[in-house]
């Protein structure tokens, strides 16, 4: 039985991406920060799709729990077939004015832990020639909209070089870009978000399954919703002075 490591997968994205691959049969390690809520959600996935489930709390903006899921992940007999690095979080807040903790914080669950797992991931990957990264990225990854944005683009480079690097392998990665979804994560972050229109909202579950499809093609970049492919590609082909103006808008409005 294949097993997939989930990053983030009590909620939003990363529960979406739990459902959709125990309903295809994946054995499942998830890995979050809310132990009680990591049990109820695990006793319900064993309890609809008879699999089995780990469970590893971590902060991962901490050295020591983050290394408990590298470990996991090294296990050769054990091995993880599947990596989804989903974990994250926002900053309102302008750079000028935020927590320098939190702005460590940020790049430790957006950059540093995607980049170790992934790295701890592929060596087992490779030498079985069979496995699957999805690192859930954002198309605020084409737009200069803080810290958030520079993190998502430095994730989003990173599996597209990835993907070039395996090229002739069947080890796969792709970047999820998504646009605003219907998540946890503007709440947590108090965000305000009331002033979007409704068509730009997407749903999790329709999205996790658009990009099940794209990495299994091997396809480097997923962007679900017409809305937000119209978005990536005013953003790659816009002078940069009008895309540095939207992208600051876009903050603005959060706050």
């Amino acid at each position: 039985m294949a097993t997939a490591l989930i990053t983030g997968a009590t909620a939003g994205i990363g529960a979406a991406y739990t459902k959709l691959l125990a309903k295809n049969g994946f054995d499942l390690v998830l890995v979050a920060r809310d132990l009680p809520r990591l049990n109820r959600f695990a006793k319900q996935l064993k309890l609809d799709y008879q699999i089995k489930v780990e469970l590893i709390k971590a902060d991962l903006t901490k050295p020591a729990q983050l290394s408990k899921v590298e470990k996991r992940l090294k296990n050769k007999s054990k091995p993880i077939t599947v990596l989804i690095n989903n974990a994250g979080f926002g900053i309102k807040d302008s750079f000028l004015d935020s927590s320098l903790d939190r702005e460590q914080e940020l790049l430790d669950v957006l950059v540093s832990a995607p980049m170790r797992l992934t790295h701890c991931a592929l060596p087992l990957m490779v030498a079985k020639n069979n496995g699957v990264i999805v690192n859930v990225s954002s198309v605020a990854s084409w737009i200069a909209g803080g810290t958030y944005s520079a993190a998502k683009s430095y994730l989003t480079v990173f599996t597209e070089y990835l993907n070039n690097e395996l090229k002739g392998s069947n080890v796969k990665t792709s970047a999820l870009c998504p646009g605003f979804t219907r998540t946890e994560f503007h709440q947590r972050g108090k965000m305000k978000m009331g002033g979007l229109p409704n068509f730009m909202w997407l749903d999790a579950d329709k999205l996790v399954a658009k990009s099940w499809k794209d990495a299994q093609r091997n396809k480097p970049v997923s962007v679900p919703g017409w809305q937000y492919k119209t978005l990536v590609f005013i953003a790659q082909y816009a002078p940069r002075p009008l895309v540095r103006k939207i992208g600051i808008n876009v903050r603005r409005k959060q706050r």
